[in-house]
């Protein structure tokens, strides 16, 4: 057996993100400071920063952060001085930040760095110290090595990657959450779920990775349906910050599977949010790799992996009892089949196509061919 470990310092609690500005100051004097579309929510934390540092540069990301987007901005950090980056927001928001934390002191174009669709090459400097401070609870990337990014010109979603991305320190503070909408708040909590749940069932799970997973899947089994109809209920957000730190953490140190290989390419062809996409996929690709894996080897250990999802979801150990549980999960959250979210049946070729490609799909338990692919998709169409 072989594994590494890797993550952020981490600090977390309610009220934590008062301290990012003394964090911040730490570690520079220029500061570029990333939030959502609306740079005024962040207000408290730009006049903290101001308070400490010597300039405090800020830039708002709206939606998915594309690569031509990202590397314009970093230009612009890069003519300010920027030493340090704070990154306040959703998964997106994150990403961002750590893609302009790398992209500033690395001058080479953005597709000299990109996977899948650039040359992949590794940077020539370390990326800048950045805070990452997550609003919402889904993606993890507080925790995690990559950043992606939308290409426009090849319809894909695809990561900067490189161990050396990893925020120098993740503020996770509940609180930050407890304003997010429900729907949000239950699409970011299944692509946790599903982080955790692909995390465990990959060929690359570790010792380390796998006490995360368990945890985090206990805790969002009991608390999501919780903090989508309370977002005041502090205790579920903790919860559920708790399962999102934990996923990030599981997914930068083993790999994901089918449901984030699909959803790289859905996401730019549909523009739907993320979390969406991976709540629509999820219970479709469990049976999909549970009938696959049965088919390879009725003995195969992935399947008693799966036995324990259920156990861990729904108290009963049998994979069957995870996918119920998934799918009434889907039901009760209003969850949007992929038809809504705007795939049509003339789509499905091509999905699978980029699907197949996408280093996600890599860490799948069990290759599943075109056809099984095609299967997925089709089901996920109608929910």
């Amino acid at each position: 057996m072989a594994f590494t470990f890797s993550t952020a310092r981490i600090l977390f609690g309610p009220g934590s993100g008062l301290e990012i500005a003394a964090q911040a100051y730490r570690l520079g004097r220029r500061c570029l400071l990333v939030t959502g579309s609306r740079p005024e929510g962040c207000a408290w934390l730009a006049d903290d920063l101001s308070a400490v540092m010597d300039d405090v540069f800020v830039i708002p990301v709206s939606g998915e952060p594309e690569a031509a987007a990202i590397a314009a901005f970093a230009l612009s950090a890069r003519a300010r001085g920027c030493d340090v980056v704070v990154a306040v927001g959703g998964g997106s928001v994150l990403d961002a930040g750590k893609a302009l934390a790398a992209l500033v002191p690395n001058t080479g174009d953005v597709f000299d760095y990109l996977e899948v669709v650039g040359r992949g090459m590794p940077f020539e400097q370390s990326p800048l110290p950045l805070i990452a401070a997550p609003t919402t609870a889904g993606t993890g990337s507080e925790v995690t090595a990559n950043a992606v990014l939308l290409s426009r010109a090849h319809g894909v979603k695809v990561s900067l990657r490189s161990p050396e991305m990893i925020p120098r320190l993740a503020v996770v503070d509940p609180e930050l959450a407890v304003s997010l909408p429900p729907r949000q708040t239950a699409a970011t909590g299944m692509d946790a779920l599903t982080q955790l749940m692909e995390a465990f069932v990959s060929h690359a799970a570790s010792p380390l990775t796998d006490p995360l997973c368990r945890d985090g899947m206990v805790r969002a089994a009991r608390s999501l349906r919780r903090a989508v109809a309370d977002g005041t209920d502090l205790a579920a957000r903790s919860d559920m910050a708790l399962a999102s730190l934990f996923s990030g953490m599981a997914l930068a140190n083993s790999k994901l599977g089918a449901v984030h290989g699909f959803a790289a390419p859905l996401g730019a062809m549909l523009g739907a949010a993320h979390g969406e996409i991976c709540a629509a996929l999820l219970p479709h690709v469990m049976e999909a790799n549970i009938a696959a894996l049965r088919a390879t080897d009725s003995a195969h250990p992935i399947l008693g992996r799966y036995a324990e999802t259920g156990l861990l979801l729904a108290g009963e150990r049998d994979a069957s009892a995870g996918v119920r549980f998934v799918h009434a999960l889907c039901r009760d959250l209003g969850v949007r089949n992929l038809r809504a979210l705007g795939l049509e049946e003339g789509m499905v070729d091509d999905a699978v196509r980029k699907a197949a490609g996408a280093s996600s799909m890599k860490g799948n338990p069990v290759v599943l061919d075109h056809g099984r692919l095609s299967a997925v998709l089709l089901l996920a169409l109608d929910g």
